[in-house]
């Protein structure tokens, strides 16, 4: 994602979370999945490679889309949180329009 996008994403997450429509950190987004309620997850790329391990394994495994941001303050921030590793989205609504930001462009348009 370029910076534009994971703005948009990162505001998305925020009002997802106020709403209660995502969780927040490792373990209750674990459960989430184990449950078959996450529709789409984020990722923080500098978060420890023990918490990474932990959930990106078990999102690969469940098919659970994933994307991920740089800066794990920037992810935990969106949810009003010091730094987090990973937000799960629960509403798919919301998923969608995360998954509809955070496509690339296809395609050149020619003039």
């Amino acid at each position: 994602m370029d910076a534009a996008q994971t703005r948009r994403v990162l505001g998305l997450l925020g009002l997802g979370v106020r709403a209660r429509n995502a969780i927040v950190g490792v373990d209750r987004v674990r459960e989430a999945v184990k449950r078959g309620t996450v529709r789409v997850a984020v990722v923080a790329r500098d978060a420890s490679p023990n918490s990474r391990q932990k959930i990106e394994g078990l999102l690969a495994g469940r098919g659970v889309p994933m994307l991920y941001v740089e800066d794990a303050a920037a992810l935990g921030g969106s949810a009003g949180r010091e730094t987090t590793t990973v937000i799960g989205v629960i509403d798919r609504q919301l998923a969608e329009g995360i998954l509809t930001v955070a496509r690339p462009a296809t395609g050149d348009r020619e003039t």
